[in-house]
């Protein structure tokens, strides 16, 4: 069972549509992030680097997910539209300070403080050392944004 399925049982959700950005810089794991977090007969075993944008879609047991991997500077007008479709909207961001296994490898407080996320005080956010390769730190993720998801609904 995939982070997500587990993300959908907590939540009680029945095949509800999910619609996730998955931004970052060239190289950085965006796509071996989301593949881990897919259901394990959904994960593909080659990831070749994103070139501009993919759009991945697969289900879980009780949700169908659309997501959106884009890189951070790849197309500046999808950049801007992208921001100003979130910029107003109270959605929790997570951040995942990936390539943890990495010799030089910067901690999550470090990247924090290099992009100002304590300047961010309009949306809850939440920041994770990980290691996709391995699927380390996706859960704490998960488990945020699943807290997240809950309060919205309240």
């Amino acid at each position: 069972m995939g982070l997500f399925d587990k993300l959908a049982g907590w939540l009680g959700l029945k095949k509800k549509e999910v619609h996730v950005l998955c931004l970052g810089l060239d190289n950085s794991g965006k796509t071996t992030i989301i593949n881990k977090l897919k259901p394990s007969n959904a994960q593909t075993q080659d990831i070749v680097p994103t070139i501009g944008f993919s759009i991945e879609k697969f289900k879980t047991s009780s949700l169908s997910f659309t997501v959106l991997i884009c890189q951070a500077k790849a197309d500046t007008e999808t950049s801007g539209n992208i921001t100003t479709n979130i910029k107003h909207r109270r959605l929790p961001i997570l951040f995942f300070a990936n390539k943890m296994d990495l010799r030089d490898a910067i901690s999550s407080v470090k990247v924090s403080q290099l992009l100002s996320l304590e300047n961010i005080k309009d949306k809850p956010w939440h920041i994770c050392a990980s290691d996709a390769l391995k699927g380390e730190g996706l859960q704490e993720g998960v488990d945020w944004l699943q807290d997240q998801m809950q309060a919205m609904k309240t």
